[in-house]
């Protein structure tokens, strides 16, 4: 299984997911590693994305799905995923993986991002995001959304307890480490 763990900037992506990872014992990525260094560049200076910018991005996320996923192996990773039409992409055709979605307040977007040292997402490009992101909506299927207005270990047990209701994964019915 893949778990992408979705959300705008401050959501708090990279914290749960990397959290998920660990108590599930699966292998973690950070999507903000696989953007261009042009892309980085163009953050860094407070200019959003465009969708053309994005799609290299978007394709080195999915060869990393689709790498683990014809290695038989389970994985997490983060990815904004602002948008329906990149949220098809990153599922349609990978049936072995389901997308959470994280909401949060702008109030805790805004708090989340100014206390973030070192990461090349400038608060002010919030905004840029806020307008873009296009929230899933109920036929979207294998996307969960998430309130995420705790803290990590309560988002990621929240995550568990959605997608694993029973304590059970989709590994043969074998329990979710951690969760019994």
């Amino acid at each position: 299984m893949i778990l992408i763990v979705a959300g705008v900037a401050g959501s708090g992506k990279t914290t749960v997911g990397a959290l998920l990872a660990g108590r599930l014992r699966w292998r973690f990525a950070d999507a903000d590693t696989f953007h261009s260094e042009a892309n980085v560049a163009k953050m860094r200076a407070g200019i959003p994305l465009t969708d053309e910018d994005r799609q290299p991005w978007l394709r080195a996320v999915t060869a990393w799905m689709d790498e683990r996923i014809a290695d038989g192996q389970s994985g997490v990773i983060t990815c904004s995923a602002l948008k329906r039409a990149y949220r098809a992409e990153l599922l349609d055709g990978r049936p072995a993986a389901t997308m959470v979605f994280l909401m949060v307040s702008r109030e805790a977007l805004d708090r989340r991002l100014t206390t973030r040292p070192g990461h090349f997402f400038p608060e002010k490009l919030l905004a840029s995001q806020l307008a873009a992101v296009e929230p899933p909506t109920p036929d979207e299927h294998r996307v969960e959304t998430v309130l995420a207005e705790g803290d990590a270990p309560q988002t990621a047990a929240k995550i568990i307890a959605t997608l694993w209701p029973y304590g059970e994964s989709d590994q043969g019915g074998s329990p979710v480490p951690g969760v019994l």
